[in-house]
C-alpha cells in the first residue's frame, strides 16, 4: 500500500545506504596482503598458482531508456547494463564495476573500467613476481587473473589459447584456466538465485540498476562471510572507489604483447611438467 512515486524513491535511498554501510568492511579495495591471500587460496582449491581473481562480465537486463538508441541493446537481443567483477576463489566479489553500455564488448568493458585501467597501468598493487610452485627454474612469473576468450591477453591476464585441434599441451592449459575460471561463472549463478530482480528485465532507469546490482553485490559477500564465519568479520580499511563505465568502443582481443605469449607459455609447460594433476587430460 505505499505508492509508487514514494518507492521510487525508497529503492534507490535504501540501496545506496546498503552500499555505503557494507563496501568498507566486505568489498574493500584489496591490499596486496589480500592478493596474496587470494592467490594461495586459488592454489589451494582450484590448483591455479599466481592467481589473484576470476574476471567475466554479466549483462543484468533493463529497459532501454529513452533516446537511447543501441548503446544498450546486446548481443542476445536484450537490453542491458554491465556488471564486469573479478571474484576470488571464495565466490566472493573483490573488484566490481557496475554500468557499461550492453552494446561493448567484454573487451571494451575492461578497458573502459577503473579496474582495467589501474591494471593497465600496474596500480592495482598485486605481489612481486615469483616463481611457480616447483618450476624455479622457469623464473619468476607474474601474478595474474583468468578470463575467457573475450578478454585480451595481457602479462597480468591469462586467457585460453584459441582454436578446437590443440595440441595436448594448449588442451590442459585451457581446462586449468577454464576450471578455475568457472569461479566467476558460479558467483554470477548464486547472485541470479539469490536475487529474483536478475531473472527478469528491470523497470528502472539505468542509475538506479547500477545502485540496485551494487547493494546486491555486498550483500552476497556479507551472506558469504556469514555462512563461513558464523557472523560477519568488520574491519576498518579504505573505502572502495568503483566509477560507472563510459563506453569507448569496441577493443580488439587479440592484441597480445611478446611478454604476455611468452608468460601464458610458461604457465603452459608448468601446468604439463612440476604442476601437473591427476586429473588433467591425458591424451
Amino acid at each position: 500500500r505505499v505508492g509508487v512515486s514514494t518507492m521510487s524513491q525508497i529503492i534507490p535511498q535504501v540501496a545506496t545506504a546498503i552500499w555505503d554501510c557494507l563496501v568498507d568492511d566486505f568489498m574493500a579495495v584489496p591490499s596486496l596482503g589480500d592478493w596474496q591471500s587470494i592467490a594461495e587460496e586459488f592454489q589451494e582449491h582450484w590448483h591455479f598458482p599466481l592467481c589473484c581473481g576470476a574476471l567475466d562480465g554479466k549483462h543484468v537486463q533493463t529497459k532501454a531508456p529513452p533516446n537511447s538508441g543501441s548503446m544498450f541493446h546486446n548481443y542476445k537481443g536484450t537490453f542491458s547494463i554491465v556488471l564486469l567483477a573479478v571474484v576470488d576463489a571464495r565466490y566472493r566479489f573483490r573488484v566490481i564495476d557496475v554500468g557499461g553500455y550492453g552494446r561493448t564488448s567484454d573487451g571494451g568493458i575492461l578497458a573502459n573500467s577503473t579496474f582495467g585501467q589501474a591494471l593497465q597501468a600496474g596500480t592495482l598493487h598485486l605481489p612481486p613476481d615469483q616463481p611457480l610452485p616447483g618450476g624455479e627454474h622457469r623464473g619468476a612469473q607474474p601474478h595474474v587473473f583468468v578470463a575467457d576468450e573475450a578478454f585480451p591477453l595481457r602479462r597480468e591476464l591469462m586467457r585460453p589459447f584459441p582454436g578446437r585441434l590443440l595440441p595436448l599441451e594448449k588442451r590442459i592449459f585451457n581446462y586449468r584456466l577454464s576450471r578455475a575460471r568457472m569461479i566467476v561463472e558460479g558467483a554470477f549463478g548464486v547472485l541470479s538465485s539469490q536475487w529474483r530482480m536478475y531473472q527478469h528485465s528491470m523497470e528502472l532507469r539505468p542509475e538506479i540498476v547500477e545502485k540496485c546490482v551494487k547493494a546486491t553485490c555486498v550483500l552476497h559477500n556479507f551472506l558469504r562471510c556469514l555462512d563461513e564465519r558464523g557472523a560477519p568479520a568488520v574491519r576498518s580499511v579504505a573505502p572502495a572507489v568503483v566509477e560507472p563505465l563510459q563506453s569507448l568502443g569496441r577493443v580488439a582481443a587479440n592484441n597480445s604483447s611478446r611478454e604476455a605469449v611468452l608468460v601464458r607459455e610458461k604457465f603452459m609447460a608448468h601446468f604439463s611438467a612440476e604442476g601437473a594433476v591427476t586429473w588433467q587430460p591425458k591424451e
